[in-house]
Parts: C-alpha cells; sequence; structure tokens
C-alpha cells in the first residue's frame, strides 16, 4: 500500500477529531498518527514535556523492528505492539498506507479499555487515511507565487 505523503487541513481536523474522542473513551493521555519514519501527522491529549519528534521516531522505530522480528519468526499479522511501564504505557497499532497507531496511558486505564476503543478507531483512521490517499491522487499542485526561473540576481552574486 502507498504511503500518504501530506494531509489536508479537513482531513488533519478529522483525525484530530477523532484522535480526541478516543482519548475520552479510553481514558488515555495521548494518542497521534504518524508515518513509518515517525513524523507526526495528527496528535490530540497531552504529553507533558516529552519531545513529541523524539517519542514518534522511537515508537516507529520500535514497531518497525519488532514488525521484522515477527517475520522471521514466521507471524503473519502483526498489528499491534503494547508496552507496560511502571506510570505510563504505550500501544501502537498499524494503520493502513504505512501509518501507526500510538496511544500512551497511565497504569490506572485498563490495557483492555484502551485495546477495544483502539481497534474501532483503527477502522475509522483507516477509512480517512485512504480517502486522504485518494484526494492527494488528484490534488492539483501547490502554486507558488514569485520568479523562480533563475532570472533575478541573487543578493549573494
Amino acid at each position: 500500500m502507498s504511503s500518504i505523503s501530506m494531509l489536508s487541513m479537513e482531513d488533519q481536523i478529522a483525525l484530530e477529531n477523532q484522535l480526541t474522542a478516543f482519548l475520552q473513551k479510553s481514558e488515555s493521555n495521548w494518542s497521534a498518527i504518524v508515518d513509518k519514519g515517525g513524523n507526526l501527522f495528527v496528535q490530540s491529549g497531552d504529553t507533558g514535556d516529552l519531545d513529541l519528534s523524539i517519542l514518534c521516531a522511537l515508537a516507529a522505530g520500535s514497531f518497525a523492528a519488532t514488525h521484522e522480528l515477527a517475520k522471521r519468526l514466521g507471524e503473519t499479522d502483526f498489528s499491534a505492539l503494547y508496552q507496560e511501564g511502571r506510570s505510563m504505557s504505550i500501544l501502537m497499532m498499524a494503520l493502513e498506507h504505512e501509518c501507526l497507531l500510538i496511544v500512551v496511558f497511565s497504569l490506572q486505564t485498563n490495557i483492555g479499555l484502551v485495546r477495544f476503543y483502539a481497534q474501532q478507531l483503527t477502522r475509522l483512521i483507516n477509512e480517512g487515511l485512504g480517502a486522504a490517499y485518494q484526494s492527494s491522487l488528484t490534488a492539483e499542485p501547490l502554486q507558488v507565487e514569485g520568479d523562480f526561473d533563475g532570472s533575478e540576481r541573487s543578493v549573494f552574486s
């Protein structure tokens, strides 16, 4: 499946609203949609003072490494990774278009509740990502004003 390089503002708002509703239902702290490289597409919730770029990149790398390990062990249906910590836990679930759902929640939150709502959310997100991908195929190229043909003199020349 092809990856999505960019989301429209409408797609971002719709996905953020879905993540926000998910957080309320699942009693989680934070959730995000990232691509396979860990680039953040959309997020909702609070992570305190964590560096989101590092969190997303490490989560994507961890999921990719575990996915490859599962493949080498003959597991063909690897779609989720759960890591329990002393105070916080993280759930990562594969999405279509080479994306990943990341959910961070406290130990007071039940993992069963998070997984239940995350499975429902992945269906909704996959529909949204599919629609975003289809619209990106027919989107007009971005028009930029200005003269970029090299005819203007540079101030550095």
